[in-house]
């Protein structure tokens, strides 16, 4: 039944982007052009990779406030280490975006498993000691344009087989968070415990061990944004990609990723990306203040919430016997 109630959801928002842009298409017919179409995703792209790791945190009934905090830490750290050595290959930059990520990832995990609190506090907590490390690292200091190392500037500008760099990495980003969600065991059981954890810990999987896994992989995700983020716009700074984890948080549930954990698909959360690129690249269009931005995502946010409340409601089945009814 969740899984009919996912694709009729991923129909509807298909539908909802198609109408958008033929809408915006003949008041603008520009918007309609392949030039405009790559430009969105290439806009797109880092949010899609945010995306991904958000998802496998949200399937487990947690969430992860920190990941533009860590994009921001990362991106200075890897803007340093560039101004530095100067000699640094991307190869080793990237390393080094993976490997900071994760390891600020994992210690959300580590504090959410080994405390026992909840995510929203930890992430909200580490959300604000990471702008604060970005702060003390840089010495409140901007990296600006002349002292990127060029390595990183010119990644994101890279063009691939007629698409530009990013777009291929959060290509390879959603495929892998595809396979791993679909083939491997761990990503069935990160959606066995989003479903019911007791019921998760009764038939074996370990519930600290996954709870880490996600964060850690968010984390490594983040990381990488940063990487992105920093050379695409050649700047890295205290407030880099502030409160962004909102618009992350934002088109996953636009997706379908229920913020209840064990429901959501890849695809529904692309399909979120694609959605807050769309608008975002059609309200300038159309002349719409930047100011209306935060709201309509905002309506749309309480939207999305409420629907798939209701279709969980009406999927839901009462098995066990409560106050003498039975289901």
């Amino acid at each position: 039944m969740k899984n009919l109630l996912n694709i009729r959801r991923e129909w509807l928002l298909l539908t909802i982007i198609v109408v958008i842009i033929l809408a915006v298409g003949v008041r603008a017919p520009v918007f309609l052009t392949w030039r405009n179409g790559l430009d969105i995703a290439n806009d797109s792209a880092i949010l899609a990779i945010l995306v991904m790791g958000q998802m496998l945190v949200l399937l487990t009934r947690g969430i992860d406030l920190s990941a533009a905090s860590n994009l921001a830490l990362t991106g200075m750290v890897c803007a340093l280490l560039g101004k530095a050595f100067p000699g640094v290959s991307i190869v080793v930059l990237i390393a080094v975006a993976l490997a900071v990520g994760g390891l600020l990832g994992s210690l959300n995990g580590w504090l959410i498993t080994g405390f026992g609190l909840p995510p929203i506090v930890v992430t909200l907590g580490t959300l604000s000691a990471y702008r604060g490390a970005i702060f003390v690292a840089s010495k409140g200091a901007w990296i600006s344009d002349q002292d990127i190392h060029d390595a990183i500037k010119g990644l994101p500008r890279e063009v691939w087989l007629g698409l530009p760099a990013l777009v291929w990495f959060a290509f390879v980003v959603v495929a892998l968070t595809a396979v791993f969600l679909k083939l491997r065991r761990e990503g069935r059981e990160i959606y066995a415990l989003g479903g019911n954890p007791h019921a998760a810990t009764y038939v074996g999987i370990s519930v600290p061990s996954r709870l880490r896994l996600v964060y850690t992989l968010s984390g490594m995700l983040a990381g990488l944004a940063g990487l992105l983020w920093v050379g695409r716009y050649s700047i890295a700074y205290t407030e880099l990609a502030a409160g962004y984890e909102l618009t992350v948080v934002a088109a996953c549930v636009i997706g379908g990723v229920s913020i209840g954990g064990g429901v959501g698909t890849v695809l529904g959360a692309v399909l979120g990306v694609i959605f807050i690129g769309v608008v975002n690249g059609a309200l300038p269009v159309i002349q719409v203040s930047p100011f209306w931005q935060q709201a309509i995502a905002g309506a749309v946010i309480l939207i999305s919430v409420t629907v798939n409340a209701r279709s969980e409601r009406r999927a839901g089945r009462q098995i066990l016997e409560r106050q003498g009814v039975v289901a």
